[in-house]
């Protein structure tokens, strides 16, 4: 296989001033090389990246990285800007930037070698042998490990000895660039160069090595000396496992040593993870988590006094952190014990209320009933528009097929997605006790679930039968039981008491207020007209248009599709569900309209985005819109609401109906008024776009873009703000 970066993939002279045109230059260096085959769609995926969490790391460093199908193998672009290149980090711009490419399906042994790489950059020597290397193949071999960094430093004489003034100047800007890493007492360079100092050579492994067993399998030392060191277990993880996880995991490993504690590390990256020794665990005194994902089993570390924090603050100040574990452990401040794990009130983020508990049960069930949703919406939308609205009164096609008949084929489609609509209300109330209870709260869930469309209780049962479960199995969970039996209670005794205890209530106790209930707001919705009908079709184009995907998103869409899920849906559930997908398209199309009609007002990157936005907002998938509204909340985002809220209107007043709960402009013909529906769409697509022009020419032109550069740092302010802030998208 050929090398992950070569000469021809180093720019020791990058002249990019912002972190679009870095990735840019770096990226077409892998292109030319044929690594990436689409520079454009590789590009939106770097971007998206950087709207999760900017890449900047104190000590001068970027570390533009992304998954993306269109790189071919793992790739490796190393750039270094004298005028340094503003990528987010608190201390500035950064000199040093790699752009890592990884595959959508890249093995574990590649990515391996780039989480090493990502360690290396905690190596002071390293860092600064990178900024005085004079010649592209001495820094390619730096960083593929073939050299050392003082066999790079010793090579600079030989590689340009006509040079002098020249090495003495880059000699000069190495130690400048680390007086201003050392500026930060606590940035990661500086403790790497301070694990050095101790005699620590090998803080950073060649890429060669697989990090992920050095972090899992350093035994607790066996001091006999009378007092044994502060040990410390931690867990690091970011969104793409490439880079700041390792980078964070390195840094905590040399604060430790500089700290004199016991440190190893759980590195939950790409390359997979090896779990920590429980015995480990048992005798660690406290816990860091550093992370910007859900960290895998973290009940393992429950009973520990625990710091939490964001995986960039496991990079920048490892010291703190460790500090701050030891004070905790002083202190006595734990976290609650494992067997206090499972009850109803654990459930969530530490410090979360029940309301923000209760919503992300609901979102638990909601996110894994959607699929069935669009799967079987969209098959009996198939079956009507192939065999009409008398489908439904075919016969079964067990007993009647014929391979040459459309109508046969109409049934086929009707009837499979009859019975994968069946399954919405057992799988809603399944996955909302399995967020409360985990696994033991699926059999009740599901058994409780089916009660629900047994006794035409609907969506409303379902909701209930799915918390109902949940409390029960954590219930039974904290009954004491003779360690004997422990082995019996996931497989039989909670399975058995918890669905007998669901069934009792959901038949005999609740269901048939619950089934009331349903039936009224069923009748309700069927008796909307007139402006009644406008005014929900208006809330439901803002709801659908608030978060992009969020939870208020999700809120309205569940709405939508709860009035279709049925076998013979009302005219006014389906003019609902027809307005609800008309809101949802608006964003992304109004974005992108935007971003054709006046791209001056958007950067390099977010014109990239508006070419996927259209294809994303054409088929009904709001999240498109996102990376506009992480850069500029203020503006998108109410462009955005006002244009959903007119077009859900207008949909309601044109009596558009749609019996498909997914597809976009792919399911028109399924739509009832489909022309004026599309007037709808257009009216609102036109309405975001004009507004989010208006307040964009407010602001001025974006950076980046030609005449954009006053407004560079405002711009850059407000997009790191806004990808703080925003929620993981889950798919409208």
């Amino acid at each position: 296989m050929s090398e992950m970066i070569t000469a021809d993939l180093v720019d020791l002279d990058l002249s990019a001033d912002t972190k679009e045109a870095a990735a840019r230059a770096l990226a077409e260096r892998m292109a030319a090389l044929g690594r990436v085959t689409d520079l454009a769609g590789f590009l939106a995926d770097v971007a998206t990246r950087e709207a999760q969490m900017p890449t900047g790391l104190d000590g001068g460093i970027g570390i533009p990285h992304c998954r993306s199908a269109h790189v071919t193998e793992p790739t490796l672009a190393f750039g270094r800007s004298a005028a340094g290149i503003d990528f987010g980090a608190a201390d500035g711009p950064a000199d040093l930037v790699f752009l890592i490419a990884a595959p959508a399906g890249a093995d574990d042994a590649h990515l391996t070698i780039l989480s090493a790489l990502a360690r290396q950059l905690m190596n002071a020597e390293f860092t600064a042998a990178l900024r005085s290397v004079a010649d592209t193949a001495t820094a390619a071999a730096l960083i593929r490990g073939d050299v050392t960094p003082q066999e790079a430093a010793a090579a600079q004489p030989e590689a340009a000895p006509a040079s002098g003034e020249a090495a003495s100047g880059s000699g000069e800007a190495a130690p400048a660039s680390g007086e201003a890493a050392s500026g930060s007492p606590q940035t990661s360079p500086a403790d790497a160069a301070a694990s050095a100092e101790a005699g620590t050579p090998d803080a950073a492994p060649a890429p060669s090595e697989a990090p992920a067993a050095k972090d899992t399998t350093d035994p607790v030392t066996a001091d006999p000396t009378p007092e044994q060191p502060f040990r410390i277990v931690a867990v690091t993880s970011c969104p793409t496992g490439i880079a700041h996880t390792y980078m964070a995991a390195e840094s905590l490993e040399n604060a430790g040593r500089e700290a004199g504690v016991e440190l190893v590390v759980e590195t939950q990256g790409s390359a997979g993870f090896a779990r920590l020794d429980p015995a480990l665990i048992a005798a660690a005194d406290g816990v860091i988590l550093a992370h910007d994902v859900p960290v895998r089993d973290k009940d393992r570390f429950a009973g520990k006094p625990t710091v939490d924090v964001g995986v960039k603050a496991g990079i920048n100040r490892p010291g703190e952190l460790i500090a701050e574990v030891r004070q905790k452990a002083a202190r006595g401040e734990t976290t609650a014990p494992a067997a206090a794990g499972t009850p109803v009130e654990r459930t969530g983020e530490p410090g979360e209320g029940y309301g923000t508990k209760l919503r992300k049960w609901l979102m638990s069930g909601v996110s894994y009933m959607v699929p069935f949703v669009a799967a079987g919406g969209l098959l009996i939308a198939i079956g009507f528009a192939l065999g009409g609205y008398k489908v439904n009164k075919a016969p079964s096609v067990m007993d009647h097929f014929v391979w040459t008949q459309t109508d046969s084929w109409a049934a086929l489609m009707f009837q499979i997605g009859g019975v994968a609509f069946a399954f919405l209300v057992p799988v809603l109330a399944g996955y909302i006790a399995y967020g409360i209870a985990d696994r033991p709260g699926l059999v009740p869930g599901f058994v409780g679930g089916s009660i629900a469309l047994t006794i035409n209780a609907g969506f409303l049962g379902g909701l209930a039968a799915g918390l109902i479960s949940g409390a029960v199995v954590t219930a039974i969970q904290r009954v004491r039981i003779p360690q004997a039996l422990r082995g019996i209670m996931p497989v039989v005794v909670i399975p058995l008491i918890s669905s007998a205890v669901v069934g009792f209530l959901m038949f005999v106790v609740i269901g048939k207020p619950i089934a009331t209930a349903q039936k009224g707001m069923t009748d309700w919705l069927s008796g909307l007209s007139g402006a009644n009908a406008v005014l929900l079709g208006a809330l439901l184009g803002l709801m659908m248009c608030f978060d992009l995907g969020g939870p208020v998103n999700k809120v309205a869409y569940t709405f939508a599709t709860a009035g279709i899920a049925v076998s013979d849906p009302s005219d006014s559930a389906m003019k609902i569900m027809a307005a609800v997908m008309a809101a949802g398209m608006v964003p992304p199309l109004a974005m992108a309209l935007a971003t054709t009609v006046r791209g001056r007002l958007f950067t390099e990157t977010e014109r990239e985005n508006g070419k996927a936005a259209w294809v994303l907002g054409a088929s009904f998938i709001s999240e498109g819109a996102i990376p506009f509204a992480a850069a500029d909340p203020l503006r998108v985002i109410p462009s955005a609401m006002v244009g959903g809220a007119l077009t859900g209107a207008l949909s309601m007043a044109f009596g558009a109906t749609l019996r498909a709960p997914h597809g976009g402009v792919f399911v028109v013909p399924l739509i009832g008024n489909p022309f004026l529906y599309l007037i709808a769409v257009a009216a609102g697509v036109c309405t975001s776009t004009a507004l989010v022009v208006a307040l964009k020419t407010l602001r001025g032109s974006a950076p980046g873009a030609p005449g954009g550069e006053r407004e560079k740092g405002e711009h850059e302010q407000a997009a790191r703000a806004g990808s703080a802030d925003r929620e993981q998208p889950v798919a409208a």
